[in-house]
């Protein structure tokens, strides 16, 4: 951050009075501009006990593999941003279940939260930020081509999950950049 969004002049970083971390602060009219992590929601939509993946047609790791997931929008639960994001990547409709992952990605500024997920039909396809969309066996899943070490950690609880008969809520810490193939 250069500027302020709110006075239009310039920022700089330092330590408000009463707080304990660094913010842009404006120089001219002291609006303290606060950075927070970005809240990513997405699912692992089971049909038949088959999972939906999506080839992602966006950056960051296009042509790689992943669960509908994005950003949360303002007004929205975690849920319904889950729900939204199948229908725009992958054009399906699903019911969101129980929650199976909260994933910090601490060098992203981010939280993944995903959940369990039921398709309500087969009636899927690709969306405008996939390349393809398809239903896999666990013996078909890429996993060397997932796009992100979130998704992979949620997959693997997943699929333990369900050979142990339980849905647990499964915690993970990632402070890595994603493998680069």
């Amino acid at each position: 951050m250069k500027f302020c969004s709110a006075c239009g002049q310039p920022v700089a970083q330092q330590i408000p009075p009463g707080d304990h971390l660094p913010r842009y602060v404006c120089t001219a009219c002291g609006t303290i501009h606060y950075e927070n992590p970005r809240i990513i929601a997405g699912c692992v939509p089971e049909w038949e006990g088959k999972i939906l993946l999506c080839r992602r047609a966006i950056e960051p790791r296009r042509g790689f593999w992943t669960v509908p997931a994005g950003f949360m929008e303002n007004g929205e639960t975690l849920q319904a941003a889950a729900a939204r994001e199948s229908v725009e990547e992958a054009l399906a409709r699903v019911e969101i279940g129980s929650p199976l992952a909260i994933v910090h990605v601490l060098h992203a500024h981010q939280v993944h939260v995903l959940f369990r997920a039921r398709l309500l039909d087969t009636d899927f396809g690709v969306g405008p930020e996939s390349l393809e969309v398809g239903l896999y066996e666990e013996n078909a899943i890429p996993w060397d081509d997932l796009a992100f070490l979130s998704v992979e950690f949620a997959l693997r609880r997943f699929l333990e999950d369900r050979r142990a008969g339980r849905e647990s809520l499964h915690f993970s810490d990632i402070d890595a950049r994603p493998r680069e193939k």
